[in-house]
C-alpha cells in the first residue's frame, strides 16, 4: 500500500516556522490547518481567512512547500456557508428540531433545495478564499450530534445520509470552480454509520474520527467497549467508499483532546504502542492516509511543557 500522506493538524494561530521544521524531520508531508470548532467555528473560520492572505501565512506556506509539506484547511464550515442570519428570511433551509420547530442552531435542512443550492455556492466561494492549490478538501458539517433535521422530508434519513445529500451539494458547487476538486465525507459522531439511502458522488471519499474512542487502548481492542462500537462500521465504510483517497484522522496528538480543550494546556506524552497497533490495523483495512489532530501544543504549550516531540509520532507513521 502507498503511504501517502502522513499528517498532523494544528489550530492556524498555533502555526510557527519551527513546527514546519520538526514535521520535516519526522518525514509529516501533510499539514492541516482547523480553526477551532464549536458555537464559535464561523468566528474562527472568518479569522482563518482572513490571516490566509498576510504576508506571514504567505511565507509559512511557501515556507511548508519548500519543506515537502502540503497545507490543507480542515473545518467545521456549515454556519460560514448557511450563516444564521437567514434564518429570518428563509426559515425553511434550516433543521426541524425533534419538536416541530424550526431551529436556527446547526446544520440544515437537507431536503430543501434552495438551501443546498446556496450552501454548494458558498463552498465554492470558501474554496477560493483558502486556496492551497490543493484539489481534496476537508470542510466538515457542525460539530455536534443530535442536530439533524425531522422535518417530515429528512426524518426518514439517518444523519448519515443527511450529511451525505449536503457533501455531494458542496462538492456540486467546488466542481463549478475546480472540475477535479474533492470533498471528504467525515464519518464522526452522528455520521459513523453507513449511508442507506443516498449514493456520493464522484469525488466524495471516506475519513473516519473515531472521536469517542477509548485513546488508552488499540482501536481493534475486543476488550474495549467503545472502542468495539466506534470501530464496528468501518469496513462498511470502507466498503462504501472504497479506499481510494480514504483518510483517518485521529488522536494520539491531540493535547487539546487531552486537557478537555481547556487551557492551559496539560503535558503531553504520545502512548506509541496503541499508535503502532492503531496504524497496522488501519493499514491492514487499506487505508491510505493517516493524520491526528495536534492541537495545544504551540507557543504556550512550549512556554509551560518545552517543545512537543514529532519524532516518536512520524517514525510509527514511517514504519
Amino acid at each position: 500500500m502507498t503511504r501517502n500522506r502522513r499528517g498532523i493538524i494544528v489550530h492556524p494561530e498555533e502555526l510557527r516556522l519551527d513546527w514546519l521544521d520538526r514535521m520535516a524531520e519526522a518525514r509529516l508531508n501533510t499539514l492541516g490547518l482547523h480553526p477551532v470548532g464549536g458555537r464559535e467555528a464561523h468566528l474562527t473560520l472568518q479569522k482563518a481567512i482572513d490571516m490566509h492572505t498576510l504576508p506571514e501565512s504567505i511565507k509559512l506556506r511557501a515556507a511548508a512547500a519548500s519543506r515537502g509539506i502540503s497545507v490543507e484547511y480542515e473545518a467545521h464550515v456549515m454556519a460560514w456557508l448557511l450563516p444564521r442570519h437567514l434564518f429570518d428570511r428563509h426559515p425553511d433551509w434550516f433543521r426541524m428540531d425533534d419538536r416541530g420547530q424550526r431551529a436556527a442552531d446547526f446544520n440544515l435542512c437537507a431536503s430543501n433545495q434552495n438551501a443546498l443550492d446556496y450552501v454548494a455556492q458558498r463552498t465554492a466561494t470558501l474554496a477560493t478564499l483558502l486556496d492551497t492549490g490543493a484539489n481534496k478538501h476537508y470542510y466538515w458539517l457542525d460539530d455536534v450530534t443530535g442536530h439533524h433535521c425531522n422535518c417530515p422530508d429528512c426524518r426518514s434519513l439517518s444523519p448519515s445520509d443527511q450529511q451525505l445529500i449536503v457533501v455531494n451539494a458542496m462538492l456540486s458547487g467546488l466542481k463549478h470552480v475546480h472540475k477535479n476538486a474533492k470533498l471528504c465525507y467525515l464519518a464522526y459522531h452522528d455520521a459513523l454509520q453507513v449511508p442507506a439511502r443516498v449514493e456520493p458522488l464522484d469525488g466524495v471519499f471516506l475519513v473516519y474520527a473515531p472521536i469517542r474512542r477509548d485513546h488508552r487502548a488499540p482501536i481493534n481492542d475486543p476488550n474495549s467497549e467503545k472502542n468495539a462500537q466506534e470501530v464496528a462500521p468501518l469496513k462498511d465504510l470502507i466498503s462504501f467508499f472504497g479506499t481510494k483517497d480514504s483518510r483517518v484522522l485521529d488522536y494520539w496528538m491531540d493535547n487539546s483532546l487531552f486537557s478537555n480543550w481547556t487551557k492551559p494546556p496539560k503535558a503531553f506524552q504520545l502512548a506509541e504502542e496503541v499508535m503502532k497497533r492503531d496504524v497496522d490495523f488501519y493499514r491492514s483495512l487499506g487505508m491510505e492516509d493517516i493524520t491526528s489532530f495536534g492541537c495545544y501544543l504551540g507557543p504556550d504549550y512550549e512556554e509551560l511543557h518545552g517543545k512537543a516531540s514529532l519524532a516518536a509520532y512520524g517514525r510509527i507513521l514511517m514504519e
